[in-house]
């Protein structure tokens, strides 16, 4: 019977075995999409979330690392890289956008990644981390090791959408922004205090 229902997708499915080197990723929204569409957290149902107002898309696979939260260790290693004070994370799991040659038709769908880097956002004083990663079985996209090797015109697209990504129409006031971009291995440690985070607040022993 068990095989008869569907993991949750935030909470059945492990970060990865061999994380946070290779890790899981469930994909919520793709670059072709109209709608925003983010997980249901008490049901893990990929629910609607809002349009896409503008004509700016997300510019990759986007969705979150199972089993990870953004909570105080989070906050408090973006506060220390930053140099701002960051009292809380968002208490949402862990962001990843991930870069692919293949066209992902849909979301709700898992797959393994790379990390090679992430951007730190800071949005309404809440730590937002953005792991930026590659498809591991992308050829194309293998060869980036570390954010250094992106080109500036993909890191110029990812900083745009996400410094307008919630605005309003016709706002002028930015609701987040963006302290910096960083490497591999500092991609690792926020992974790693994210899964920290995750089993502090849902209490679970570490093996």
């Amino acid at each position: 019977m068990n095989n008869l229902h569907t993991a949750h997708p935030w909470h059945g499915i492990s970060a990865g075995e061999q994380s946070p080197e290779i890790i899981n990723a469930f994909i919520e929204i793709v670059p072709n999409d109209t709608v925003k569409y983010e997980i249901d957290k008490s049901s893990g149902i990929l629910k609607v979330d809002r349009p896409q107002k503008f004509s700016n898309r997300v510019p990759a696979l986007y969705g979150f690392v199972p089993q990870t939260y953004c909570g105080s260790k989070v906050a408090e290693f973006c506060s220390r890289q930053s140099g701002e004070e960051v009292a809380e994370g968002d208490g949402d799991p862990l962001d990843i956008c991930i870069f692919t040659e293949f066209e992902i038709a849909h979301g709700n769908i898992l797959l393994q990644a790379i990390p090679i880097g992430g951007l730190r956002l800071i949005d309404k004083g809440q730590a937002d981390d953005k792991i930026i990663a590659v498809f591991l079985h992308d050829e194309f996209y293998r060869h980036w090791k570390d954010i250094l090797d992106c080109p500036s015109h993909i890191v110029d697209r990812l900083k745009h959408y996400f410094l307008t990504y919630k605005n309003l129409p016709g706002s002028t006031i930015a609701s987040c922004r963006i302290s910096n971009f960083y490497g591999r291995s500092e991609a690792h440690e926020v992974i790693r205090r994210s899964m920290l985070d995750y089993q502090s607040k849902f209490r679970i022993d570490n093996p």
